[in-house]
Order: structure tokens, then sequence, then C-alpha cells
């Protein structure tokens, strides 16, 4: 029996014009060359560094797993019996875990058991609960990436372009969810500037980022904070230096900017296919840095396939000199020697 995917109701979208990096398989330089941490299960879809220097990641067969990043070692921290996601370790020692199935957790690391934090927002339930971030005044910001479509047919929104992505705002002490945006394009990733001013999150669906300040005259309201991204954009991580680095999981597909710009019966028509027979994205590692103000301060970009490869980027976390990755596909961590200095395409 054929697998039930939702149905498509594609919205006519005008995306602005593929910029010429969007073309390019390098950077200049490129990313150096990916070594892998080899993982029991596939899909470290985030990644994170811990207090103790210990990576953190959830894998597609549910469980929660810490790597030591010099020997390799893997432990299971939990198993949430789900689709953890992004990761969000707190200062008590705790861990956040996005749950695509289950929706916002906290996982005891010294235990393994987990809670329910949050499990609907506005009157709705969490459709895939993408990621999570505490923001200085103790209340979490959780990302929900679609309202249409389950994990599984996360392409099915890319194609549609409904936008029901939602950013909530949760404040743990009096159990209040609040939708804070709404009408985003596959929300994704979250992380929150290095003085705590302002919130970017990720619109895969849109090739753009936005901020939304906290703090200041702004406070509250929303913004552009990078738009016409060369790549989809997934999760999102604040570095030592306070640059946002950005996983980009593939570049922009010219067929799909042509499909969102056509009559939405050519995307209802893709979408009936087999998956086998839908265009692919072009297998690449990729994760570029923003600074406080939106600029591009770091561009590194390798070919996915081959030695030194690493296919189809949802995280990056910067710790030790070193970029740690994440992957929808992949069944390891990457882990990448930083250069030293700027690098842009």
């Amino acid at each position: 029996m054929p697998e039930y995917k939702p149905p498509l109701r594609p919205v006519v979208w005008h995306p602005p014009r593929r910029p010429a990096r969007a073309r390019a398989r390098y950077s200049r330089p490129p990313m150096p060359p990916v070594r892998r941490l080899p993982l029991p299960a596939a899909g470290p879809e985030d990644v994170r560094v811990g207090a103790d220097g210990v990576l953190l990641t959830g894998v597609a067969d549910g469980r929660v797993l810490a790597v030591d990043p010099a020997s390799g070692r893997v432990r299971t921290v939990a198993d949430t019996g789900g689709r953890p996601l992004g990761l969000c370790p707190l200062p008590d020692g705790g861990l956040l875990v996005c749950d695509a199935e289950r929706g916002l957790l906290r996982v005891d690391t010294a235990s393994g058991r987990w809670e329910t934090v949050l499990r609907e927002a506005g009157g709705r339930r969490l459709g895939v609960c993408s990621n999570a971030v505490a923001a200085p005044d103790g209340a979490l910001y959780v990302t929900d990436a679609s309202g249409r479509f389950p994990l599984e047919h996360w392409a099915g929104d890319l194609l549609e372009h409904s936008g029901t992505g939602r950013l909530i705002r949760y404040e743990p002490g009096r159990g209040r969810a609040e939708v804070v945006l709404d009408g985003l394009h596959f929300a994704n990733g979250v992380a929150p500037a290095a003085d705590g001013s302002f919130l970017v999150v990720a619109e895969t669906g849109a090739y753009r980022l936005m901020r939304l300040w906290l703090s200041g005259p702004k406070a509250g309201t929303a913004e552009v904070f990078a738009e016409n991204l060369p790549g989809a954009p997934d999760n999102l991580a604040t570095g030592p230096g306070g640059l946002i680095w950005v996983a980009m999981a593939a570049p922009r597909h010219p067929a799909l900017d042509v499909l969102h710009r056509s009559h939405p019966a050519l995307r209802r028509a893709l979408w009936a296919l087999p998956p086998a027979l839908a265009p692919r994205p072009r297998a690449t590692a990729w994760a570029v840095a923003f600074d406080a103000d939106g600029r591009v301060m770091r561009d590194l970009q390798r070919p996915g396939r081959g030695p030194g490869g690493y296919r189809m980027v949802t995280s990056v976390c910067e710790a030790g000199g070193r970029l740690y990755l994440g992957s929808l596909v992949e069944a390891a961590l990457g882990v990448v020697d930083l250069p030293s200095g700027p690098s842009g395409a």
C-alpha cells in the first residue's frame, strides 16, 4: 500500500533571483576535509556541546547520544521513543529536546528520564517541534516548523510554501505559551545574540533569517536579518565570538524556484510522484557565519561526496577552534578544523 502523504495546497511565490553563490561547489578557501565520528544510528540532526565538552545529538531511532570528541566513544543519554531534533543544554545540567513527534521535552541527563514541557500553543499542537533556546529572562523560545506536514514529509512544506511555521515563547514558571511569530516558512533553527538582545530564526522555505528583538527600543518587533540566501538555512548556533553560525542543508535548487513561480498544478504533480523520482538537492557540506549586523563573516563549503565529504549539514556548532556538524542523513557527526581568519566565496 502506498505511503500516505498529506495533500499539497501550493501557494504561488516569486522567490528572489538566485545569487551566484548558490551555483558554487566550494568556498574560497574551501571547507577543510570533514573528519567523521561514527554513530550507531543515522540522522544526528542537531549537535551541541555540553558543559563537560561532550557532544550531544539526537538520532532517528529516538535516542539522545553523548559523544566524546576525543575518543569517539558513544553512550546513550535518553530514549524519547520519538524523533529528537534540536537540543538545548540548560545551566542546571538539564537538556531540552525538541522531539518532532512528542513536542518539547526536558531530559534529566543523569537518569535518562524525560518529561513533556510543551505540546501545544495558540490552540494548536506542535506539528514539528524543531528547535529551542533559553533567553536571559528564563523564557524558552521554540520553533514549530510546520502545521501541515510531519517531519517525514518536510519537503511538502517547502513545495507548498503556505507558511504555517511559528516561533513560540514559553514561560516555564507560569506554564504560559504565546505565539510571537507566525506565518513562517518552515521555522527551523533559533539562536540568541551574544548579548541576549535578539534572537535569529531560520526560515528554511524562504531562504532567509529573521530577527526578533528581545530588548531595547525595538523589543517585541521582528525584521529581516539576512535574506536571499544561496542555500536552505537549517539549525543555528551562537559561536564563542558572538557569530551566528548557520547550517546550509543544500544549495538552492533552480527547479524549485521555477516551480514556486509556476502554476500550482505542477507542484501537485511533482508531489504525487514517488520520492525516488523527485529532484534531489546537491550533496554539499556548508556552514556560514553572520555577525550581529547580518554580514557574512565566514563561508565554508566543500562537496558532500568523496573523501572528506559530508552531506546535508543540518547543524553546526563551534567550540575549541573546531566546527561540529550534524546531518539528517549521515550516520556520523562531522568535525572540521576551523581555518584561521575570515573566509568567503
